[in-house]
């Protein structure tokens, strides 16, 4: 379990994940949203959880802020319980829904949210640097989409949050506010805030996150960095049987390759592809009596794998 000392920031050099998911399980009447799944979302880095829409992605995140029960599982958010004073005043929750109250300015909705907080950042700098003008006199409701959005980060920055939550937030940006906003959550990353962002914006992923986990029908299928799951330049990814034994194959190839499953069935072997190599996949999988289906060199994207999760989906 996390050693973080509740009520300040991880020091460097700490040890223990931000968020810690054990056996969640929600339920609606007989309706499974999320089924036994495990999870963690490690400090001062981005965690992005992906998946089509139904896979669960909403459900979990609004189990690990507070604002709903889980069904069983366990859940441990900055070392402590989720929606607990403890952790309500140290996180920023970006909601995809919500979050602003339509006849208020910009910086009365945030000066109002401010006063909520033992301590916050200045209201007029966080709109400055969303995009804002502070001085706007344009309520919320008749902002554009894209700068709601903004309006909604900014909130979400207001108690210098040890651990960020974002949910889609830069949908409805034009691709300057765009890059601006990313660059300012890489900041907030790099700075040691843990953040643990939900989108359909796969560029954004590739962008910003440290570790991408994938989830289809309220199950895990694939976990690990951009490159571990597309399979970098050097690599080769195959399919067959899910959960196969690959002692033997990672003994039949050269101690600098590496092979793991990437998700149920997809295989991704990293080292230099060669005729040799891909021989070698081959023989071993008719040894096995197995098929290798989509056998590939290079990357494959962060859409297909969505997609496929999408496919697999119950």
């Amino acid at each position: 379990m996390s050693s973080i000392e509740l009520g300040r920031a991880p020091t460097p050099g700490e040890v223990g994940p931000a968020l810690i998911v054990e056996n969640l399980v929600v339920r609606y009447g007989a309706t499974v949203a999320v089924d036994g799944l495990s999870m963690t979302a490690e400090t001062s880095q981005v965690t992005a959880l992906l998946g089509p829409n139904g896979a669960g992605k909403t459900t979990t995140v609004e189990v690990v802020c507070g604002l709903r029960p889980a069904t069983s599982g366990r859940v441990r958010l900055l070392g402590a319980e989720p929606g607990s004073r403890q952790v309500a005043e140290r996180i920023g929750v970006m909601l995809q829904q919500g979050g602003l109250y339509p006849t208020a300015r910009p910086l009365e909705w945030l000066t109002y949210l401010a006063r909520l907080y033992p301590s916050h950042a200045e209201p007029s700098a966080l709109l400055e640097l969303v995009g804002i003008d502070p001085s706007t006199r344009t309520t919320t409701r008749r902002l554009s989409g894209g700068e709601q959005q903004r309006v909604k980060l900014a909130a979400a920055l207001l108690p210098n949050p040890e651990f960020l939550i974002l949910d889609e937030p830069t949908a409805g940006l034009d691709p300057l506010a765009r890059r601006n906003l990313l660059e300012a959550i890489g900041a907030r990353r790099d700075s040691g805030t843990s953040i643990l962002l939900t989108t359909h914006q796969l560029s954004d992923v590739e962008t910003l996150a440290d570790r991408v986990i994938v989830i289809a029908g309220g199950r895990i299928v694939a976990d690990g960095t951009v490159s571990e799951l597309t399979g970098a330049d050097d690599a080769m990814s195959f399919g067959s049987r899910p959960g196969l034994d690959l002692t033997d194959l990672a003994a039949a190839l050269p101690a600098s390759y590496r092979v793991r499953e990437v998700r149920a069935g997809s295989y991704v072997v990293h080292g230099p592809p060669t005729p040799q190599i891909m021989a070698a996949i081959t023989a071993w999988c008719a040894q096995k009596g197995l098929m290798a289906t989509d056998l590939a060199v290079g990357q494959r994207t962060l859409e297909q794998i969505v997609i496929d999760a999408g496919l697999e989906q119950p």
